[in-house]
């Protein structure tokens, strides 16, 4: 970060204490991040987060007397501001979804690369979406399996133009405004008309609920052109961890 910025004060609540000491010396070898606090069960983690006002709060899954699921639920209404991101040994696809909406900006399992968990804490700070290495494909899986609100008729989804439902479509494929203005020939600021449009139209407010949106109400076939054109952009990009910008 630049000297205009200050660094991203950092809440780590683990009932391990080992972890909680490794992650502090992690974390404070890179001057953009200060642990302002540490919590050793999921009550002292939400009396951490509603006292210090930490910008992160690094929140173990399992933990005693408050799970992290129940930590995000208490959070939600004595801290929203605080971006929320699980480090976790494992998690089912299920509370993966449950934590996204209970409000977790992002999932980073323990087992990651320390620049992956770096890289995690800037994205949130840039208000988007990390889960790891798991794709946005793997969530609209898990969803159209099941998970969260059951299909309806696109209500509000009819409003949306022919291209549109093509970003839409993209955006299920978890493309970069970058990679989708490449697809189509427009500008990214023209791609972030269009999302604002989108969002504006479809009741939502970041790009995570759209994609989950879209499967919900079934708009992924209206989307198949520009996911095709998508799928041709710079090798790689597939690989990265799903990100979602706002």
């Amino acid at each position: 970060m630049s000297d205009r910025h200050p660094p991203v004060r950092i809440v780590i609540a683990d009932d391990h204490a080992l972890v909680r000491d490794g992650l502090r010396k992690l974390l404070e070898l890179q001057p953009e991040f200060v642990v302002v606090g540490e919590a050793a069960d999921g009550l002292d983690a939400v009396r951490q987060a509603k006292a210090l006002k930490p910008d992160v709060l690094l929140l173990d899954l399992a933990m005693p007397r408050m799970n992290g699921l129940e930590v995000l639920q208490e959070l939600a209404g004595v801290a929203p501001e605080v971006k929320t991101v699980l480090v976790t040994a494992s998690i089912e696809r299920e509370e993966t979804v449950r934590a996204i909406t209970l409000g977790a900006r992002g999932v980073v399992l323990k087992e990651s690369a320390a620049q992956l968990l770096f890289s995690c804490i800037r994205a949130v700070m840039n208000g988007e979406f990390w889960v790891g290495h798991q794709g946005v494909g793997d969530l609209v899986q898990h969803v159209r399996r099941g998970a969260g609100v059951p299909a309806d008729e696109p209500r509000p989804a009819s409003r949306l133009t022919p291209r549109e439902l093509q970003v839409v479509g993209a955006i299920v494929e978890g493309s970069s405004n970058k990679d989708i203005g490449r697809t189509f020939g427009v500008t990214e600021q023209t791609v972030k008309n269009h999302l604002s449009s989108i969002f504006d139209k479809l009741g939502v407010s970041n790009r995570l609920e759209l994609a989950l949106y879209a499967v919900h109400h079934r708009l992924l076939a209206a989307g198949t052109a520009a996911r095709a054109g998508v799928a041709g952009r710079t090798p790689g990009s597939s690989d990265a961890p799903a990100k979602y910008r706002k």
